[in-house]
């Protein structure tokens, strides 16, 4: 996965390579579906929710440009893979990064599209479902120079925008097109 799918598709950020190489995805995908955990797609994780195709989780985690020590949120983390927003699924992410190891990952159950007023500000703030605007709520909850990676686009097509907070305001990055779930909420799209 690492080689074809990453390194082979232009990620070049060797901590993500290697943070994408220890952590292991079949822990984070349903049963029936370990034995493409490591495919080149989304995979679906039950309650009309996927897992991100290893290829954007990678993209996502290199243009958040992280060196460690961040205090980053994760917004529609669905299984818990890219660390939940549906009840049964908040469970399951808590059960998921439990397993595997991260104790260091709180899951928060709300309208994601909110985010987390209370524990801002973040220096990174991922979102792994497609919205139809910059989530204004969230962009306000970065920190001077923070990033926001989201999918922006319409239900069935997108492109991941990273956000950068200046002082002029919101100051964009087209990245690649996506497709995501849609993000559900205050600020997404309605069910």
């Amino acid at each position: 996965m690492v080689e074809d799918q990453l390194r082979g598709r232009d990620i070049v950020d060797q901590r993500v390579l290697d943070a994408m190489e220890r952590v292991p995805r079949e822990l984070f995908v349903p049963q029936g579906e370990r034995h493409r955990a490591y495919a080149d797609a989304a995979l679906p994780i039950g309650h009309g929710q996927t897992i991100s195709q290893p290829y954007m989780v990678a993209r996502i985690a290199e243009v958040l440009a992280l060196t460690g020590g961040e205090k980053v949120l994760d917004v529609g983390s669905g299984s818990g893979y890219q660390a939940a927003v549906l009840p049964e699924l908040a469970a399951q992410a808590r059960e998921n990064l439990a397993a595997a190891g991260y104790d260091n990952v709180q899951v928060h159950l709300g309208d994601g599209t909110l985010g987390l007023p209370d524990e801002a500000p973040f220096t990174a703030i991922a979102v792994a479902a497609a919205a139809p605007g910059m989530p204004e709520r969230l962009y306000e909850q970065l920190e001077p120079r923070g990033r926001l990676a989201v999918p922006v686009g319409g239900r069935w097509g997108q492109r991941l925008e990273v956000i950068v907070r200046s002082p002029e305001g919101p100051a964009v990055v087209h990245s690649v097109p996506c497709r995501f779930v849609p993000l559900v909420g205050e600020q997404g799209f309605d069910e």
